[in-house]
Parts: C-alpha cells; structure tokens; sequence
C-alpha cells in the first residue's frame, strides 16, 4: 500500500527530506508482508517526523491509518487516544467529516469498554455534525446506535424516536446487503421496543417488516430465522401456543441449521420445548430429552446465555408437574448463571420461584431479594434515561453556542473588512480591559490577605480577651468563695479548740466536710482553667470566599467541598496561611494556563493526614517538562515548609490534580 504526500506550496530542502522520510515510512509494499506492529512502529516515526514539518493534513492522514491498526489489534485504549487526536486536529483543519468519523469511531470505542455514557455523548456528537454536513446515511447509522443504547438503558420512547428517524434517512438510499441489514437492525429494535411495551401487535407488524426485508436480502447472516424467533415468541407471550410451536418447529427443521449456528439451534430447541409443554398436549420425557440436548450443545459452546435460559425453563416446567427437587435445581442453577453473567431478568424470575419452593428463612430471603433487585433496577432505569437526557440537552446547548459563536464569527469577519483602520483602537481598547481586570484581581487578593491576616489578628484578640476574663472570674470565684469560706471556717475551728465531748467532736467533723467542699471547689477551678473555652477560627468561611471571589473572576465554575472533623484551632496560623496561598495560587495557574472551565477543591482528615485536593478540566500539561515553572516552585516550597508533600498529576488535554498532604499530628 503506497501513501503520495503532495504540497501546495514550496518546499525548502529541509522540508524536502522530511517529506522524504515520511514518504518512505509509509510505504508498504506488499511483498514485505510487514506485520501491524512493524507497520505501527514505521507510522509513528513518520508521526515524529510530521510534528517537525508542522503539516496538520499529513498528521490526520497518519494519524487515521494509526487508528485503524489499533482497531485491527483491538487495543481500544491506543486506538480512543489516536481518535482523540484526529478530533482535535479535524477541529483546527474545520475538516467536519473527519471529525462525525472520529466521534463515531469514539462512541463505538466506549461501547464495547462498557463505558455506555461516554459512547451515547460520541454517538450523539457524531449524529450532529453528520446532520450538519448532510451525511444522511452515516446519520441513520449513528442514531441506530444512539437507540440500541436507548433501548438498553430502557429509554424506550427516545429508542423508538431514533429509529424511526434513522429509517426515514435511508428510504431513498440504494438497498445494498449492507444498507438492508441496517433496515433490519432498525426494524427489530422497534420491534423489541413493541415487546417490552406490552405492545404485542405492534413488535408482530415490525418483525414482519424485519422479515421482508431479511428475505430481500442476496445474505441474510440467519436475520430472517431470528425474526421468525421473536415472532414465535411473542406469540407465545400472547397466549397463542399453537402457533408459536409451528414457527419455532419449522425454524428447527432448516437445513444445516445446527451447523450454521448450533448455539442459535439450542436456543430454539428449548423454546420449542417449553412451548410444547404450554400446549397442554405434550410428552414428558420427550420435552426432558429437548431441554436437556439444548443445555447439553450450550455447555460445549460454553454459552453461559443459553445454559441460564434453559435452567429458569427447566425449573418452571418442573414446578408445573410438580417434580419440586428437580425445580429447586434447576432455579438455582438459573440464579447462580444469571447472577454471573448480570441477566437481571432471570434472575429475578429465578429468585420469584425459588421464594416460592422454599420455606422459611430460605424463603424470606429470595423474596427480599428479589424486591431489593427490582427497586435497584428501577433506579438504575431511571437515572440512565436521565443521564441520557441530560447528555442530550447539554449537547443540544453546546451546539447551539457553538452556532452563536460561529455566527457572530462570521458577523466579525465582514465587519473586519471595513474597520481594519481600527484595529489598533480596538486591540488597546481590550489591553486597557486585560489591565483593569488583572488590577481588580490584584486588589480582590490584597482584600483576601487582609481578611485572613485580620482573622488572625481578631482570633487572638478573642484568645487575650478570654484569658483576661477567665483570670478575673477565679480571681473572684478564689477571693469571694473560697477563701471567705476556708477563713470561717479556720475561726470557728479555733473556737472550738478548747473544748472536749462528743459535741465538740461532731462540729469538728462538720467544719471538716466544708473543708472537702471547699477542696472540691478547689478541683472545680483548676479543672475549668485547663479547658480550652475559645473555639471556632472561621477559616473555611475565609477559604470559602476566595474561591467564591476568585471563581467568579476567572470565569471558572466551581465546588468546594470539606471535613467538619478538622479543627482548625489546633492548626497553626502558619499552615493555615500556606494552605490559603496554594489554594490562591493554583487557580491563578488555572486561570492563566489551563483554559478551564471547572474545578474541584476539597479539604478532608484522612488517617490523621490533612488532605487537600484540587482538580481542572483544563488542558493539563507534562509533568516532566513544567516542574521548573516558579508557580509550582512556591507551592513546593510552601508544602515543605510546614513539612507536608505536593503531588501534580496531569496530562495533556486531560486536566490537572494537585494532591497536598500534611500531617495533621503535626499540628496538634
């Protein structure tokens, strides 16, 4: 496979050798038969080449040829990075259909990671930029996605809507295999959608338009003979057995049927036996025999699907003629797999029959289990259709800016036309505005060191005006209390010096009892003097607002979050003041060079560690190569001042976390 490079523009020789090279690295001839790793590892150093030539069309060509062998390798981590970069590029080269491709090929990346939130966003993005560019076909292939997702996360409605949409799209288009399997895709999932809505005519009318299209088609891939299933099944659902086993015997009787597809073949085998049985007319042991050939060719295909589909069959169809062991076997079987393998539905079916087989404890707890599963279910649901929606609507907004801001673009454009006389009017126009902003954040940070400086100064005023007042209130409790007390007493001991009997001995012990008193009181005071009576520092409120202040004056949305189990008494104002400043300076870096739009700041107590965290959305940069940088100098040099420890994690176009830790022990 050769790969020209051709340049619209002249080339120096510099250029010309680099061109050279790339050239070379991206030639593979075929008598070479060079591996996917040998061919990656030449598309790479051609990469390394093109970033030197700075030629962003190269780049995206190379990096679409990267993409696709990271696909052929299924390493979908290698390859949601490579798409990522064509996204960005596509972006700056305004080439729209690279970049529909690249969020497509994103969202169906995260669809087999299982990272379906994240696949709906790619979807959906890919859908809006098809639409925008008039590629109906690849649109109708992106919202089929988009629905599949739907309906998995049970958003039946927007399922159905994308469907219908994606069949409009492709009414005209010419019916090649590939475009009618699409159709039939489309058809079955609006059928499914039919089912699960108890809308049983409904599922048969798009199983048949399933059907006819399958029959239309030059390779059906056994579409028609699953259409056929559903049909048989839902007319099983309806209550129409006879019918039911007629489809699901004649699906049976295909010719090579167990060849083609033996896991599809053990599928229909259970089916057409379980619907034996609703039949009323059937024979034992010749239904035992189907149910357990079906599970017998699943378990060699180890397909886990099937053997749970059998086992909750099995189970019921022993509990009706009342064989309860071999129930009790074959529905715990079924729980064991569908547990596995996440097939809430059997499962719940499962633990509905074994509540019911078993007694007492046993019992009670497949009951409550299976009441826990659905209320869990329920609420899995509904927040996947609200993710979903809310993925949509934010999308919606995004594009809608997005048109806002390119109109307006284009506003300025032609108007630049007739005002290039006053660019310079202009351009120190916005300089004055930069400088007036920098100044009222220069005086907002000034504010905040006289708020937190005062707060010290007013904490330790609170602190000498408490110690003032305590020293005064024992002066009073020992002057008027006790030592009134101790001198009475110390006379009226004296005045019974003198005297002997059983009287004088019974004062004695009277006045020696208010000596005890007069030592508890004692303990009192000297107890109260060693209790810390001043609390509270204000300090969150003070870090509060200048995340608030300087939030609002970056541009910048943000969440503060943090621990009541700090006491920040016992904090010294040094830390306290260091803690400020990280915090200050790291939204400055924010602000400056991470082109972010949120950020989290959190401070927790974690194992006797004050744990500060802070995290942007930015552009994130290369640890290796920033650690020199003054901003993160100071706030390393801060960090070991009060003997703590920083850490920055970050990465290109994936944010930044600054994690600080400083012993909280210390401090006490």
């Amino acid at each position: 496979m050769l790969f020209s490079i051709q340049f619209g523009y002249t080339q120096s020789s510099n250029e010309k050798v680099l061109v050279e090279s790339i050239q070379s690295l991206l030639e593979f001839p075929e008598g070479e038969n060079l591996s996917d790793n040998q061919k990656l590892k030449k598309l790479n150093q051609a990469e390394e080449l093109v970033e030197e030539l700075d030629n962003d069309s190269i780049f995206l060509e190379i990096q679409k040829k990267i993409r696709n062998l990271y696909f052929n390798q299924n390493d979908f981590g290698n390859y949601i990075n490579a798409n990522h970069k064509i996204k960005l590029v596509a972006r700056k080269l305004g080439d729209s259909s690279s970049l529909a491709y690249a969020y497509n090929a994103l969202g169906y990346a995260f669809f087999v990671t299982e990272v379906k939130d994240s696949s709906y966003y790619y979807y959906l993005k890919s859908a809006n930029v098809f639409d925008l560019i008039n590629a109906e076909t690849d649109l109708s292939y992106a919202l089929g996605n988009l629905a599949a997702l739907q309906f998995e996360g049970k958003d039946y409605y927007g399922a159905e809507d994308n469907s219908i949409r994606a069949l409009k799209l492709i009414n005209d288009v010419k019916e090649t295999n590939e475009i009618q399997d699409h159709k039939w895709i489309l058809y079955n999932t609006l059928a499914n959608i039919a089912d699960e809505l108890g809308n049983y005519e409904k599922a048969i009318d798009y199983n048949n338009e399933a059907l006819a299209v399958a029959k239309g088609m030059e390779d059906d891939y056994n579409n028609s003979l699953y259409t056929l299933n559903n049909i048989a099944f839902i007319k099983r659902k309806e209550g129409l057995f006879l019918e039911s086993k007629k489809i699901f015997s004649e699906i049976l009787n295909t010719k090579n049927l167990f060849e083609d597809d033996p896991s599809f073949y053990a599928l229909v085998l259970e089916n057409l036996a379980y619907t034996n049985f609703l039949t009323g007319d059937y024979n034992r042991d010749e239904i035992i025999e189907m149910f357990e050939e079906s599970y017998k060719i699943a378990d060699s295909l180890n397909d886990e699907m099937t053997r749970t589909g059998t086992s909750i069959s099995m189970a019921k169809f022993y509990n009706a003629v009342e064989e309860r062991e071999q129930a009790i076997k074959f529905a715990e079987r079924a729980y064991d797999l569908s547990k596995r393998l996440d097939v809430n539905d059997i499962a719940l079916e499962s633990m509905l029959l074994l509540s019911e087989l078993t007694t007492g404890e046993v019992s009670k707890k497949y009951l409550k289990e299976h009441i826990n599963l659905t209320d869990s279910l329920l609420l899995v649901e509904r927040n996947v259709r609200n993710k979903f929606a809310r993925i949509e609507f934010e999308t919606d907004q995004l594009e809608a800016e997005n048109e806002q801001i390119s109109k307006e673009n284009l506003y300025l454009a032609i108007l630049s036309i007739g005002l290039l006389l006053t660019a310079a009017l202009i351009y120190v126009v916005i300089s004055q505005r930069a400088k007036t902003k920098e100044l009222k954040l220069v005086k907002q940070q000034q504010k905040a060191n006289e708020d937190i400086y005062n707060l010290m100064l007013g904490q330790q005023d609170k602190v000498d005006e408490a110690r003032a007042k305590e020293k005064i209130r024992v002066s009073k409790e020992l002057h008027d209390g006790v030592l009134g007390r101790l001198f009475g007493t110390r006379l009226s001991l004296d005045s019974i010096n003198f005297k002997d009997g059983k009287e004088a001995m019974m004062s004695r012990a009277g006045y020696i009892g208010q000596l005890k008193t007069i030592e508890e009181d004692i303990r009192k005071i000297s107890h109260e003097l060693n209790t810390d009576f001043v609390s509270g520092s204000g300090f969150m409120d003070i870090v509060s607002e200048l995340i608030e202040n300087q939030s609002q004056a970056y541009g910048l949305t943000s969440n503060f979050e943090y621990t009541d189990d700090i006491n920040w008494d016992f904090v010294s104002n040094k830390t306290k003041i260091n803690i400020f400043r990280i915090i200050q300076e790291s939204m400055q870096n924010i602000y400056k060079h991470a082109n972010a739009e949120h950020m989290e700041i959190s401070i927790s107590l974690e194992k006797n560690v004050i744990c500060l965290y802070i995290i942007d959305d930015g552009d994130g940069f290369d640890t290796a190569k920033s650690k020199k940088g003054i901003g993160l100098k100071n706030m390393n040099s801060r960090v070991e001042d009060i003997g703590g420890s920083i850490k920055f994690s970050s990465r290109p176009e994936q944010g930044t976390k600054v994690r600080v830790k400083i012993p909280y022990s210390n401090q006490l």
